[in-house]
């Protein structure tokens, strides 16, 4: 009988009587991170890691959290439950299942270039790996994160010498605190999106290092916006907000900016593959690492990422879940949908 299996309320170790990242109430709920299609609504307990409590008392409001750290090792009905860096955003978890001598991995969203704010991605040997395959096709393959954090300096300054304002979306919750983390604030004041700017404030309270932000509405002397990085969720492109701004120019930090016509088809004048998510190269390092014999697909590219698999000899399947669907356009899903 496998430790883990896929049910219409989400993934379930029946041995332990706890769900995974479940799509719907459960009793009992270990997160592996606080993006809306990971974390929701409905369930009595929730197990995180103390990073990831942060955004889930933020989110969900008054429900019960039960926090471990990293390596802490739980049990639950004769099953040993424990946290370990997924490198995904900060307290993100893959979580480790073992019981009886069989070991299994969740990896919920993970990615293994460090980038500095998130603690890096852990690789746990086991006997089955459920994986993510958001970028799950050979064609989604990184360049070094510094390439990117340079391509946005780059197109910072030359919008500051043309006297317009530097539009970035980004994902509110991760993506665009790594961001943060790595621009030049001496090139202009940063601006943020009250969503964006919310939750700079629960990391800064979990110790992560940030520059200066302010609010829009906080800025009386509107020329300033020409020299300054204006951070938004993806949801906000086209709406009324931005018209305070005046001149602008617009981009987005999304893994589906790889694909030049996802950014024709936003309207953009900008793209930066900049993904939390693992390319396909990233993928196929963190199976290897496992050393798993068995491989589940879960949200992406399942089909593709299992039929590879199992012609190089792994018993790979399709597991199907409910995730790939975070709000404001998030990092999931497809390019139509999620923003990567």
């Amino acid at each position: 009988m496998d430790l883990v299996t896929a049910t219409d309320r989400g993934l379930y170790c029946a041995a332990g009587d706890f769900f995974i990242d479940p799509w719907r109430g459960v009793s009992h709920a270990v997160i592996t991170h606080a993006h809306s299609d990971h974390a929701r609504a409905g369930s009595e307990v929730y197990v995180c890691h103390p990073d990831t409590a942060l955004i889930l008392r933020k989110r969900l409001g008054d429900v019960r959290i039960e926090t471990a750290a990293y390596g802490e090792v739980l049990n639950r009905n004769g099953v040993e439950i424990s946290l370990h860096p997924a490198g995904h955003v900060p307290g993100s978890a893959q979580v480790r299942v073992s019981a009886r001598g069989e070991v299994w991995v969740a990896s919920g969203d993970y990615k293994l270039e460090s980038d500095g704010v998130s603690q890096a991605f852990e690789p746990i040997r086991c006997h089955a790996f459920i994986t993510e395959s958001t970028f799950g096709l050979p064609i989604y393959r990184w360049r070094p994160q510094a390439e990117q954090y340079a391509a946005i300096e780059a197109w910072r300054r030359e919008n500051i010498v043309a006297g317009r304002a530097s539009v970035l979306y980004a994902y509110a919750l991760g993506k665009a605190q790594r961001v943060l983390a790595h621009v030049d604030p001496t090139l202009g004041p940063i601006v943020c999106h009250g969503a964006i700017e919310a939750v700079n404030a629960l990391y800064r309270a979990g110790g992560v290092a940030l520059p200066a932000t302010r609010l829009a509405r906080e800025i009386e002397d509107k020329r300033v916006f020409a020299r300054a990085l204006i951070l938004a969720p993806p949801s906000a492109s086209a709406s009324p907000w931005l018209k305070r701004f005046g001149d602008y120019s617009d981009a987005l930090a999304s893994g589906w900016m790889q694909v030049r016509g996802n950014r024709r088809r936003r309207g953009l004048d900008r793209g930066f593959a900049l993904s939390d998510h693992a390319d396909w190269p990233g993928l196929m390092a963190a199976i290897a690492a496992t050393g798993a014999e068995r491989v589940f697909a879960t949200h992406g590219f399942v089909g593709p990422l299992a039929r590879y698999l199992s012609e190089k000899g792994l018993e790979a399947r399709v597991m199907e879940t409910a995730y790939g669907e975070e709000d404001e356009a998030g990092e999931g899903g497809t390019p139509g949908e999620g923003e990567g």
